[in-house]
């Protein structure tokens, strides 16, 4: 007990200091300025009263809103607005030359508190325990996307089997590992009655890779399609598969499971292939898979989909060959995006594409015989109008009246319009 002792002086010292008359028990902080009044002092803070101010708080910032419009500039002609431009970044000494995201790449933060069905779609998906490919990829279209004025006519590429990837392609974000978690058996009766209660037109279901199966996932996403279409059989169903390791019997039961459209990405030219993607992904692996699907379903008997990402190095030869290799296998839809750089662990970007650029290779695409071709510097393999044009294809196909031209309009043109307000 003896050494104790001082500790328990050090202690009682400042308690006793604390305690004396006249001495106040209230602590000030340094970056406050005293106040003025006795009464402000005296008396004690209640709950409804005002927090604390401080310099940060005190000071007036307008709404961030308010910022990002006044600080957009009048629109540019075209020569100078694809003009790239620099900035030199890092200590004196060890600067660095950057090149910045040009203006046609910028979009809006989306925010549950700006938009209500952002926010509605966001807690149906997390009260269900689903997963979408437009939060784990971080794709620049989710609050255009998910905004719609109702959910109706919003759109949500809904991701099955989890949030882990057991690939680790270097243009991709999502989370990898080569033991995901096991498949959640709930998820396929759960994504189809969030679809169900969203009441879409057209749904885009997609995955990760799981190696890790023996089926690579292939029988739960064929069970999800057909739940989704017990619960509501007049809902078009894309399915954005992986390869499955090459095993074409895996891709007969998903082709087989009901869907309408059968999308499976290319990625890039396939050169570049073997440095973009997993190794265990090949361009012409990622072909037999598209071509198998039309033997399967015949070619009239389903719509096939894949997309390219342009700004990784590749030749404009090595994209001719891409496109006409995609001919031969009866693909009908084909999309151009921009790459973008999801983290500094990532490929970096070689080229910033201009739209006059997407522009001309959607001409390109249509002039070869691809049904669409979705081209733009935002376009993603699941983009709105994509989907919208699809959607009216299938419904004359199968006899249904299909959507008013006005909206269809609307749809497509919605790329043609981005460029416009450049």
């Amino acid at each position: 007990m003896a050494s104790a002792a001082p500790s328990l002086q050090r202690i009682s010292a400042p308690l006793r200091r604390s305690l004396a008359p006249g001495v106040s028990s209230v602590r000030s902080y340094a970056t406050i300025p005293a106040a003025s009044s006795e009464s402000s002092q005296t008396k004690p803070p209640s709950s409804n009263s005002r927090p604390r101010p401080t310099y940060f708080k005190d000071t007036t910032v307008v709404e961030l809103s308010e910022f990002i419009s006044s600080s957009q500039t009048t629109p540019l002609p075209a020569s100078e607005a694809y003009t790239l431009r620099t900035a030199e970044v890092g200590p004196e000494g060890r600067k660095r030359t950057i090149t910045r995201l040009p203006e046609w790449l910028k979009t809006p933060i989306p925010s549950a508190g700006t938009n209500s069905n952002f926010a509605k779609i966001k807690a149906d998906l997390r009260g269900l325990n689903l997963h979408t490919v437009c939060e784990e990829a971080r794709c620049p279209n989710i609050g255009e996307c998910w905004g719609g004025s109702n959910k109706a006519s919003a759109t949500a590429t809904i991701m099955l089997m989890g949030d882990t990837c057991t690939r680790g392609c270097r243009f991709c974000s999502v989370k990898t590992s080569r033991r995901p978690p096991p498949l959640d058996p709930h998820e396929p009766e759960n994504t189809a009655e969030a679809l169900a209660r969203w009441g879409l037109g057209y749904v885009v279901l997609t995955s990760v890779d799981r190696d890790d199966l023996a089926d690579g996932g292939a029988r739960h996403f064929a069970e999800t399609i057909r739940r989704i279409k017990q619960k509501k059989p007049t809902l078009l169903v894309e399915a954005l598969t992986g390869d499955f390791a090459g095993d074409l019997d895996m891709v007969k039961i998903v082709a087989e499971s009901g869907l309408d459209v059968y999308a499976h990405n290319v990625e890039t030219v396939e050169g570049l292939t073997p440095y973009v993607r997993d190794r265990r992904a090949t361009f012409r692996q990622s072909l037999k898979v598209l071509g198998h699907v039309k033997e399967v379903r015949g070619k009239e008997g389903i719509i096939t989909k894949t997309s390219i990402m342009l700004g990784l190095g590749e030749t404009e030869e090595e994209l001719w060959e891409a496109l006409r290799e995609l001919r031969k296998v009866d693909v009908d839809v084909v999309t151009f995006g921009q790459y973008m750089r999801p983290t500094k662990r990532h490929l970096k970007v070689e080229k910033y594409v201009t739209p006059d650029e997407f522009e001309l290779w959607r001409q390109r695409a249509l002039d070869m015989g691809f049904l669409y071709c979705a081209s733009g510097p935002l376009v993603r393999s699941s983009y709105k109008a994509g989907e919208a044009f699809i959607e009216n294809v299938l419904r004359k196909r199968a006899g249904e009246k299909p959507m008013a031209a006005d909206a269809l309009g609307k749809a497509v043109a919605l790329d043609q319009d981005k460029r416009d307000s450049l």
